[in-house]
């Protein structure tokens, strides 16, 4: 499933059709997308995992789940979820899901909860995490609510970053260990930007996939973890669980 930063690409990639008008739509998204039609583009947008094609009024929603793709000017054999024609070139979007929203997407969205936004609010993510003292780690780090665009990758890179294990309770951390949490979050994900961009971002996990902890040199631990059952790598030598 993409991340935050990968949508961001897909974002600056389009910018392209920005105040371009939509002069054919087509694919299988069972709603309603022949209303973009003659249409103008007013914005690109993305919130979190959330790719959005702004038109006044109202956007469609993207989210790629875990298959979804795009081709720009060009296509796939198979059929497009969507499939927008501008004077200069095409969107096509695959195997993803495509919702409308009515209305000013801030009714829909806290941008401030958005770890790639300009409105990211570290101070705001701290208080949701004492809010839920209970969450654990790697649960918290993969709540949108929280971390809008963080994902498996940015979670277990963050949490081996800070040395926390991913079983502490979000409540264990002492308040100077959230800030650096959050924002670690923040900063690991303008990293995965940068790396994604040069193509070189697998070769910088430490350690997801990682079968070895590169700073004790002992295997690295892999579980399905937390509510989420998302896979869970760390090492359980130097990620420190905070227990009271």
């Amino acid at each position: 499933m993409p991340e935050g930063p990968s949508i961001v690409i897909l974002k600056e990639l389009v910018q392209q059709f920005a105040n371009k008008k939509v002069i054919a739509v087509s694919g299988n998204a069972k709603l309603d997308i022949d209303r973009a039609k003659d249409q103008k583009v007013i914005a690109f947008r993305s919130w979190g995992k959330h790719f959005l094609i702004c038109f006044k009024g109202w956007a469609f929603r993207v989210h790629l789940l875990m298959f979804g793709s795009y081709r720009i000017n060009e296509e796939k054999d198979t059929q497009p979820r969507l499939s927008l024609i501008f004077p200069n070139g095409s969107l096509n979007l695959y195997s993803c899901s495509v919702k409308i929203i009515e209305g000013d997407l801030s009714d829909t969205y806290d941008w401030s909860a958005d770890i790639m936004s300009d409105e990211w609010d570290p101070k705001a993510a701290v208080k949701k995490l004492r809010e839920h003292k209970e969450m654990l780690l790697c649960d918290a780090l993969l709540d949108q609510e929280i971390f809008s665009g963080s994902g498996n990758i940015i979670k277990n890179e963050v949490l081996f970053r800070e040395r926390l294990h991913p079983a502490n309770e979000a409540g264990w951390l002492k308040p100077k260990q959230l800030s650096s949490l959050v924002k670690a979050v923040h900063d690991y994900a303008f990293d995965f930007l940068k790396w994604k961009k040069e193509y070189t971002l697998k070769s910088h996990w430490q350690i997801h996939t990682r079968k070895e902890c590169p700073r004790c040199k002992l295997p690295a631990h892999k579980e399905y973890m937390g509510k989420t059952h998302r896979r869970t790598f760390f090492c359980t030598n130097c990620q420190l669980l905070h227990q009271p």
